[in-house]
């Protein structure tokens, strides 16, 4: 996972320089993900993976589910993606992209995964103090899980913060033996 990453950063950060310069960091995030879902897709990437594939049938596929959406400028990076045999890339791009995008903007998305779902006050004194701690605004979102038991497990950015009752219990149990 990592040498993809290796090879998605480049384009991942052409993209944002592009989509920064053109003030259209939005609509080049949501170009990228769906490009990224549709080359996600299993046959899709089944046929970009064969030697049958050709990249302007490829490229052009991209830009038929994005309808007429695309700026130009994404059209051109879709293409030289394409041509270099990078469209299997884009979901790395699109996540790295994703990640250039909430440090410019000084946002963290968080997921937490709790027992049960966080109530509006909960969801705010975590999103509170998850701002002090990381100085960024948060954008929390809440999964629900059963087998945490109690607690939360906090994911943000790159940093598991394992709360919960279950982590809890492992680390006791480690501790024991």
């Amino acid at each position: 996972m990592s040498n993809l990453t290796t090879l998605a950063r480049p384009y991942a950060r052409a993209a944002f320089d592009l989509a920064s310069e053109a003030g259209a960091l939005g609509a080049w995030g949501d170009a990228l993900a769906l490009a990224a879902a549709v080359v996600s897709e299993d046959t899709m990437a089944d046929w970009l993976g064969s030697p049958e594939q050709d990249t302007d049938t490829a490229v052009g596929i991209i830009e038929a589910a994005a309808g007429s959406e695309l700026d130009p400028a994404f059209r051109r990076f879709l293409g030289v993606m394409g041509a270099n045999d990078r469209l299997p890339l884009l979901p790395e791009v699109a996540e790295l992209f994703a990640e250039f995008r909430e440090a410019a903007e000084n946002r963290l998305n968080v997921r937490v995964v709790s027992a049960v779902a966080l109530d509006e006050d909960q969801s705010r004194r975590m999103r509170e103090a998850l701002a002090r701690r990381f100085d960024r605004d948060i954008e929390l979102n809440n999964e629900v899980d059963a087998s945490v038991l109690g607690g939360a497990v906090i994911y943000a950015g790159d940093e598991v913060i394992d709360g919960s009752l279950r982590g809890r219990i492992g680390r006791l149990e480690g501790s024991l033996n």
